[in-house]
């Protein structure tokens, strides 16, 4: 379950931390991301993990676990495999968001 707040409007925005997602994101990046989008393999992503429910984070999501349905996992794996913990460490993560724009600094659509 989302902390209270956190996916209660269908657009937040949220700072990176961490250098996981370098080069795509980097530390202090900030994005916009959609809590009504449905994951793709491919896209950015905000994740909770189910061995550190009180962590989030921005990972690539790599391909669906399991059956389609309410509680949904997928493999994810940061794009800086030297500076990520992911899936391959802890396993499948609950999908939240899916981060659709880089806001700042530099201003784009996200793939």
């Amino acid at each position: 379950m989302a902390p209270v707040g956190i996916d209660r409007w269908p657009l937040r925005r949220l700072r990176v931390r961490g250098p996981s997602m370098a080069p795509t994101l980097r530390d202090g990046d900030v994005l916009l991301v959609s809590f009504r989008r449905e994951p793709a393999p491919g896209a950015i992503v905000l994740v909770r993990w189910a061995a550190r429910p009180d962590q989030l984070s921005v990972k690539r999501a790599v391909e669906r676990v399991g059956q389609q349905g309410v509680g949904q996992q997928w493999h994810v794996l940061g794009d800086n495999q030297f500076a990520s913990t992911d899936s391959r460490e802890l396993g499948p993560a609950q999908v939240l968001g899916v981060a659709t724009f880089r806001l700042w600094p530099r201003p784009g659509r996200l793939t």
